[in-house]
């Protein structure tokens, strides 16, 4: 019989009998992900339709038939449970948390923009980290009571479903999604009959097409999470597919989907706005470059608006309560169109009262080094918002310097973009496991105040137990991961038997997954073949790895790295000491993190924004091996893992992958393996190495006091609640602010603010100083004299209070460049006529050696985030 194939397939929701139709409700807020009772009631409801469904309860209703659902409603002791799951979801979504605590002067909401969002694996929407960084912001505001409101894009077939090829090389499919089959409410337009027409958003594309966008709302706690999709009637086959796959295609069809994400994203929190009566947000947070239109958008609105603003006025009201966050440390990592193809969109009516040859300086690389027939989305990005920040200490400080050109004359360290560290949210991340026995000993309030530092009242020998425990879960999990990976593959059930004894519940587990980009290095490892070999297979400290990762489908560069990694796995020498795991989602991690001794991370440094992998793998008590890069740079401390060395910048690439590798080998070798197994190690051994009488602990005390030291220190510190916590005081609150300003009386310090901009940047070419002279107090200068400086300034057409003029002093280099720079204002003394001013100040001599100073002018006025948000300044 010929196979019968549907023409078409939807999901028909279930509808439940009264008495558990809540039900219904604790599966569409997704809080369920993260919040461990609610999981835990649809299980014990139905253990073989909660398998069966993959822990997805939106599926489980789906699967559950009539019958099943009127025995439960006739059950009153599940019906009483469910009432109180409800009770107790309506208790989290409706009673003051930490934000409502910080007064009226918070931002009312938050626009949180990012083009994936990794909440679950039921809601395939994400690639890597930049997705799960953003699912975990929602999350942690969620539980933190932060009034944010995420937009993204609702993609088809999500990312891709990872599989290997006989000879190991990496499959992509792109299963096509339902929208109606997850956890989404399709945004409706009010209607007296009852439900009304789609909510659409539309946006004009060239030769006169449109592109339409229907919006799909994720509950993600309390956060709403709006998504656009394409596939909508209405819209030609070729905007159908805009939203067909995450970062899928190229050239026009990245451009649009990001069109659709900035400027769509806009309209669609507008109409979110007026349907549900929720406040217009106050910051709007732009997560990388990929939504930098929404400021094109908030520029159009304003132009366009009852007061008129012009594009000056208008980029100043939208830049004062914008953040923008980078995540790339590399150029390459940053999205670039030709700028004649933004042109062409853009004549199409995308933003009609906004000129298209200013929107076009907006990304435009006009400085030393760019390309001016490039559009730079993170440049746009950065000029758009006021705020900027990057994700790690040593991330700031790359991206200072990767974008220093912007602010031509100042030091990499006065680029005004500053940090907020990543972290990872606990409830998602720190296994049910450490959960329980935390509250078993300290009970649910010590778990619920996040009260680490009570791992160092757990023994030893519990701790020890948990992390075998935890290793074991992952030992089977990945047996029959690895079976059905292998089958795919084209091997027979006869031929993997071998499946069942893979991996050791008792072997030091370390684990590597991340996506698969070179610079992450996957195959450093493998450097020496024989000397991994040698470690997976030492007879007294065996190691074994579990290593998973996708590569971007146009990366044959990465493929060819899992292809070469994969192909060492299937060596039947090793091949019970190293596995490959494909396909790479949350599911995955939540195993695989709890159940790695170790987490290795070997990167090129710098080249790593944050990492938070890492800080997942650490909240389950494993000790990170990474290279100081990211996070691990500001946070290890010598007691909760190791740093494996880089080499100098002068090594060739080959000369750097060696020493790191072999710097890693070694670590293994002497210090992480013989540590795991308790081995001690005899003083008087110093330089010749391990004593060859090593004897081996039941518990190894060291590592277990490692694992404490690791959650009772990182755990606060690696948390998005702490994350959350800063973006509020250090970007959100002050762009809340600055905005509430701009915007106040009819755009009056908006419209001021823009006026004097640009009487200052017609005036800075005419800006210098003319003359700098001291006064010393002596000929022979002593640490702790005064020097009196008087600098002599011509500022053409503006008034002394529109500068700041500065002397800056320090140690002076043979160069005269000066380091470890204090600066002093210097105040304006005399009107010297013709548009010179005399300004004078004195400093004290604070050091002795090479002493050096110079004077600088720099824009001055209150509105001003940073002094060098325009990028002018005037050295002497």
């Amino acid at each position: 019989m010929t196979q019968v194939k549907a023409i078409r397939r939807f999901t028909v929701r279930t509808v439940l009998p009264e008495p558990i139709r809540p039900l219904a409700r604790l599966a569409s807020n997704l809080r369920w992900s993260w919040h461990r009772p609610t999981r835990e009631l649809f299980a014990t409801l139905n253990p073989r339709i909660w398998a069966e469904s993959g822990n997805d309860p939106v599926s489980f209703l789906g699967l559950a038939s009539r019958e099943e659902f009127a025995e439960l409603a006739a059950d009153p002791e599940v019906v009483e449970q469910i009432a109180a799951a409800a009770a107790d979801l309506d208790r989290y979504l409706e009673q003051p948390r930490w934000y409502q605590g910080l007064g009226a002067e918070a931002p009312a909401a938050i626009a949180y923009f990012s083009p994936e969002f990794g909440i679950t694996e039921v809601l395939p929407q994400y690639s890597g980290g930049l997705g799960i960084l953003a699912g975990d912001h929602l999350k942690a505001a969620s539980d933190l009571g932060v009034p944010l409101i995420g937009v993204g894009l609702l993609y088809q077939a999500g990312y891709f479903k990872q599989s290997l090829s006989r000879d190991a090389w990496q499959q992509e499919t792109y299963p096509v999604l339902d929208p109606d089959g997850l956890p989404l409410t399709l945004l409706r337009e009010p209607s007296e009959e009852g439900q009304g027409r789609p909510l659409e958003v539309s946006l004009p594309l060239p030769n006169g097409r449109r592109l339409l966008a229907h919006v799909w709302r994720a509950d993600v706690g309390r956060v709403p999470l709006l998504l656009l999709d394409s596939n909508v009637p209405g819209n030609d086959d070729a905007a159908r597919g805009i939203t067909d796959r995450l970062y899928g295609g190229g050239g026009d069809h990245r451009l649009q989907q990001e069109l659709l994400l900035g400027m769509g994203g806009v309209k669609a929190l507008r109409a979110y706005q007026r349907l549900t009566g929720t406040p217009a947000p106050e910051v709007f947070h732009t997560n990388e470059g990929h939504a930098g239109f929404l400021g094109i958008e908030r520029i159009q609105e304003l132009m366009a608006g009852e007061q008129a603003l012009s594009f000056d006025e208008a980029l100043t009201a939208g830049r004062a309560s914008t953040v923008f966050t980078t995540h790339t440390p590399v150029p390459a990592g940053i999205d670039r169109f030709e700028v004649a193809q933004i042109s062409h969109f853009f004549e199409a009516g995308l933003a009609p009262d906004v000129p298209v040859a200013k929107i076009l300086e907006l990304g435009r690389e006009n400085y030393a080094d760019g390309d001016p027939s490039v559009f730079n989305m993170a440049v746009m990005g950065l000029r758009l918002a006021q705020r900027a920040n990057g994700v790690a200490k040593l991330h700031g400080e790359v991206s200072r310097g990767m974008f220093s050109a912007l602010w031509p004359g100042f030091d990499h360290a006065e680029v005004p973009i500053t940090s907020v560290t990543n972290g990872v949210h606990v409830p998602t991340w720190v296994d049910s496991r450490i959960s329980a026995l935390a509250r078993s000993q300290f009970g649910s309030e010590a778990e619920a105040n996040g009260r680490w530092d009570l791992a160092y009242n757990v023994s030893d020998a519990d701790v020890w137990t948990l992390r075998r425990e935890m290793r074991s879960a992952l030992v089977a999990d990945v047996r029959q991961r690895l079976r059905a990976s292998w089958k795919k593959r084209g091997a027979a059930d006869a031929e993997l038997g071998w499946t069942d004894n893979v991996l050791d519940p008792d072997v030091l587990t370390i684990g590597f997954a991340r996506r698969v980009p070179t610079y992450k290095r996957l195959t450093l490892m493998l450097r020496e073949p024989d000397r991994l070999k040698a470690l997976l297979l030492h007879k007294d400290n065996p190691i074994q790895l579990v290593i998973a990762g996708k590569s971007h489908p146009a990366d044959d560069a990465g493929k060819k790295m899992i292809q070469e990694l994969v192909q060492f796995t299937d060596d039947p020498e090793v091949r019970h000491r190293i596995a490959f795991l494909p396909n790479y989602d949350i599911a995955m991690a939540r195993t695989l993190f709890p159940g790695c001794d170790v987490w290795l991370n070997n990167p090129l440094r710098p080249l790593e924004a944050c990492g938070t992998s890492g800080m997942k793998a650490a909240l389950n008590g494993s000790l990170n091996l990474s290279v100081l890069d990211g996070w691990w740079d500001e946070m290890y401390d010598g007691e909760n893992g190791w740093a494996i060395p880089t080499a100098n910048n002068g090594a060739s690439p080959e000369e750097r992958d060696d020493i790191e590798a072999a710097a890693l080998y070694e670590l293994l070798e002497t210090q992480v393996a013989p540590r795991f197994y308790g081995s001690s190690v005899s003083e008087a051994a110093g330089a010749a190495g391990p004593s060859t009488t090593a004897s081996k602990e039941a518990v190894p005390t060291h590592w277990v006091s490692m694992i404490k030291h690791t959650l009772a220190h990182l755990g606060p510190q690696v948390s998005a609640d702490r994350m959350l916590r800063d973006y509020v005081n250090v970007l959100y609150r002050p762009a809340a602010e600055a905005g509430r300003t701009a915007v106040a009386n009819s755009y009056a310090q908006a419209r001021t603010l823009a006026s004097w901009t640009a009487s200052v940047r017609a005036a800075w070419p005419l800006v210098s100083v003319e003359h700098v002279d001291s006064v010393d107090v002596s000929a022979d200068p002593q640490i702790g004299d005064t020097l009196q400086v008087n600098a002599y300034v011509a500022l053409s057409t503006l008034k002394p209070q529109d500068v700041s003029v500065e002397v800056a002093y320090g140690k002076a280099e043979e160069s005269d460049s000066l380091t470890d720079v204090t600066l002093i204002e210097l105040k304006a003394q005399e009107d010297l006529g013709g548009g010179r001013h005399l300004f004078s100040g004195s400093l004290v001599i604070d050091r002795s050696g090479s002493f050096g100073y110079t004077v600088r002018v720099l824009p001055r006025h209150d509105a001003l985030a940073s002094k060098a948000e325009l990028g002018l300044i005037v050295n002497a």
